[in-house]
């Protein structure tokens, strides 16, 4: 990656734990393609009135030759994004099938 990884913790405080997930995460989106430019992720947890229901939303943008692919993975009252792992697996799926699709673009 030509820049260097960002991550943003939104109404939750930074975690190493979680940051060392996500880097393994874009590892993995890199070996779908070893071109990625940049990446940005975005976690945010809900105000702290909806605490007892937190569902996590996740935001990746990655950039890429000549385009940037955006992932906004908001929570659709799916109780497994009240754990945040699971929630960053569903985004980081989702971010890998955008990368694919981008790629088989760029083949034809």
């Amino acid at each position: 990656m030509q820049t260097s990884l960002k991550i943003a913790f939104h109404q939750l405080p930074p975690s190493p734990a979680v940051e060392a997930r996500v880097r393994d995460l874009v590892e993995d989106l890199e070996k779908v393609f070893d071109r990625i430019v940049s990446c940005r992720v975005s976690i945010e947890a809900p105000h702290h009135h909806h605490q007892h229901n937190t569902l996590y939303r996740m935001g990746i943008e990655l950039g890429v030759p000549g385009a940037r692919l955006v992932v906004g993975h908001a929570p659709d009252h799916d109780a497994a994004h009240q754990d945040l792992h699971l929630a960053l697996r569903d985004s980081f799926r989702a971010a890998q099938r955008k990368l694919d699709d981008y790629v088989s673009q760029q083949r034809h």
